[in-house]
């Protein structure tokens, strides 16, 4: 995903966050409106930095100042208001061939509502504030996938958004695959 990645905004309190890597597109945009133009994969992501690409030229989408991330879902989600790790799928309907990039850079972990089941919600972390309250990296991110784990299990984020939540770690591409 090609995201516009945005500065801590006041409102968050925290002075460890300087800049949001969040999943969600809530305070750092996604490069586009993409859903419209059904090219992305079954995870409501893209299988490639290609396929960006293609679609921001054919449709005049202008791509500076942008960050390309990959995310690694972990592949339970959980349950916030039972408790219960479940599992989940792409959906099925949309081809879903992923490239895996061989150089990236892991920021961290984010958890994210899923509760329409399909695209990234709200992220726990920034858009719940949940950062002023749990240690996170100055990308808004947790350190481990272990914390993200604990955090969820010991019901730390039980009020924060509605649905399921699930783990993603984070990772930047090299400016080599963006833009150019």
């Amino acid at each position: 995903m090609a995201k516009r990645v945005l500065l801590r905004p006041d409102w968050l309190k925290t002075t460890r966050v300087t800049e949001i890597y969040s999943v969600s597109p809530c305070l750092s945009p996604n490069f586009a409106d993409f859903i419209p133009y059904w090219q992305h994969n079954g995870w409501w992501f893209f299988d490639s930095p290609k396929i960006i690409k293609d679609l921001a030229q054919a449709q005049a989408i202008d791509l500076t100042e942008t960050t390309l991330f990959y995310y690694e879902a972990y592949p339970l989600q959980a349950n916030t208001e039972t408790g219960v790790w479940e599992s989940f799928a792409p959906e099925p309907s949309f081809k879903t061939e992923l490239q895996v990039p061989q150089q990236k850079q892991l920021r961290g972990f984010d958890l994210v509502s899923f509760n329409c089941q399909t695209s990234p919600e709200c992220s726990y972390l920034s858009c719940n504030q949940m950062a002023d309250q749990i240690q996170v990296n100055s990308f808004c991110l947790l350190e481990s996938l272990e914390s993200a784990k604990n955090l969820l299990k010991s019901g730390a984020f039980k009020n924060c958004e509605p649905g399921p939540c699930r783990i993603f770690a984070v990772y930047t591409l090299p400016d080599t695959f963006w833009p150019g």
